[in-house]
């Protein structure tokens, strides 16, 4: 019997600065409430609509899911970019935190569980909400320290991402990425944030970030990892070019309370040539790769399935 097409609600929440946020709420449509409510956070300058086909399948199976765009950017982008103060903290503290606190509000009786696809990751650790959340999936997720990048691309993203994406943000006042067909256009102070990131420390550049609210502030960042306990699970496919063990491990590491294990995916073991950091949430990883996001959302061990191995783990 065909499983019934889940209910796709627009919906909207305001951070706490009062800045209004817009997604989408992936409804089960037989109602159920025994399995888990999910918030998608997602890649830098990536709309939330390319997360639809993912929601919806979850959705389709019993997960109530938010997939919501950040200040800036698809529908959370009110006016020019020219001006609005955000960071990529701010995409954490603020909104990424109110997503949570409005899907708490909304499925009060569901476990609620996160996923963030590449600096979505890093938004879910600064969320100060992100204590509610019993489970973390994060796919491809870091903070693109550039000695992270895979050997064969990090000269190109030197210059993409380090050289050319500030340089436009300082001359325009916001980074044109549509224009230039790379991603959806950024807050001059995300591009900032991450082109201008040449050190490990994500927060060392932040006195001078034009966020949203005061300064961005690393020590509450760090306070925010700090008080997640949940259970995180990082995974990335083998090929992946940011999200290199060492990437996701850096990132791993802010998770100080959680108990924590990192895998990664082998193409060739799904058929396949090649994944990548965007594949992951194509639907054609409907038969493979999703499956297995399915049981660990709803509560399986990681690791043990056929085309998946432990390429480092800390455990707390």
């Amino acid at each position: 019997m065909r499983t019934p097409e889940p209910v796709a609600e627009a919906v909207e929440f305001p951070s706490d600065d009062g800045y209004r946020l817009r997604g989408t709420l992936w409804l089960p449509a037989d109602g159920s409430v025994r399995r888990p409510a999910v918030v998608i956070c997602c890649a830098t300058g990536v709309a939330a609509r390319y997360y639809d086909r993912f929601a919806a399948w979850l959705a389709q199976r019993g997960l109530a899911t938010l997939t919501f765009d950040y200040r800036g950017i698809g529908l959370s982008r009110h006016a020019g970019l020219r001006g609005l103060r955000a960071t990529k903290f701010d995409w954490g503290a603020l909104d990424a935190d109110a997503a949570i606190r409005w899907l708490a509000g909304r499925f009060p009786e569901r476990p609620l569980v996160g996923v963030g696809h590449s600096i979505g990751g890093f938004c879910l650790g600064c969320a100060p909400a992100n204590a509610r959340l019993a489970r973390l999936l994060l796919v491809g997720s870091q903070y693109a320290y550039w000695p992270d990048y895979a050997a064969r691309q990090r000269v190109g993203y030197l210059l993409r991402w380090h050289l050319l994406m500030p340089l436009l943000a300082l001359c325009m006042g916001y980074f044109p990425g549509r224009r230039l067909g790379w991603l959806e256009d950024l807050p001059r102070g995300v591009a900032l944030e991450w082109g201008l990131r040449l050190w490990p420390d994500f927060d060392r550049l932040y006195p001078w970030l034009p966020a949203a609210r005061g300064r961005p502030d690393g020590a509450a960042a760090r306070a925010a990892f700090a008080a997640c306990r949940a259970d995180v699970l990082a995974c990335a496919a083998a090929d992946d070019p940011y999200a290199t063990p060492a990437a996701m491990q850096r990132l791993l590491g802010w998770f100080v309370s959680a108990r924590t294990r990192q895998v990664q995916f082998l193409p060739q073991r799904f058929g396949l040539s090649r994944i990548g950091h965007f594949a992951p949430f194509h639907s054609d990883m409907q038969h493979t790769l999703w499956p297995l996001a399915l049981r660990w959302l709803c509560g399986a061990s990681a690791g043990s399935d056929a085309g998946v191995r432990a390429s480092a783990t800390a455990q707390q």
